[in-house]
């Protein structure tokens, strides 16, 4: 489980036959085979860390959902370690299961407008939490299809955020605690 809270931006070291390496620098510490990583929104399982970097095996299922097939080397990837029991919960439960992919139709200094596939609506809620390529954030507008999420200077510098344009592909996980709410009301 995660927090949505991005520890750093990473780079990719390589993307070659569903192995996707990542050089995680600092944050490889405590990192070990086994280990759950969130990278851009999505739990990966290290399979190896040698030297800092860490090898991920990505299934199609994970390809198909999220936008992790469209990387390559050198591209720049959220990521985040689990949470530790007793550690903060800055964020909001996110779990790294992709729910899909939105697109950005808009980007200004103040935010990101985000189409949203109509099969996750019913998670959309004014004021609700969203995780976008694994950042934890409030959804400020809904319009139609699409919202809107006002971003702070800092979240614009240190995630995929701050680079991505109008047009890019992004990682949509909706609200957990939405869909347990959903599942209870029927």
């Amino acid at each position: 489980m995660f927090s949505g809270i991005a520890e750093g931006l990473c780079k990719v070291s390589s993307f070659t036959d569903g192995r996707l390496v990542v050089d995680l620098g600092e944050l490889a510490k405590g990192v070990k085979k086994g280990s759950s990583i969130a990278v851009n929104g999505v739990c990966l399982t290290a399979t190896s860390i040698r030297k800092g970097k860490a090898a991920f095996d990505v299934v199609a299922e994970t390809l198909r959902k999220s936008n992790l097939g469209g990387l390559k080397r050198g591209d720049r990837v959220n990521i985040e370690r689990p949470l530790r029991v007793g550690g903060e919960l800055g964020g909001h439960f996110v779990l790294g299961h992709v729910d899909g992919r939105g697109t950005i139709t808009s980007k200004t200094k103040s935010g990101i407008r985000v189409r949203v596939p109509k099969r996750l609506h019913k998670y959309i809620v004014l004021k609700g939490s969203i995780a976008i390529d694994g950042v934890s954030l409030t959804i400020a507008r809904l319009d139609g299809s699409e919202i809107f999420i006002a971003l702070i200077p800092h979240t614009l510098k240190n995630t995929t955020l701050g680079f991505k344009k109008k047009g890019a592909t992004v990682n949509i996980e909706a609200d957990y605690l939405a869909k347990l709410a959903l599942k209870g009301k029927k």
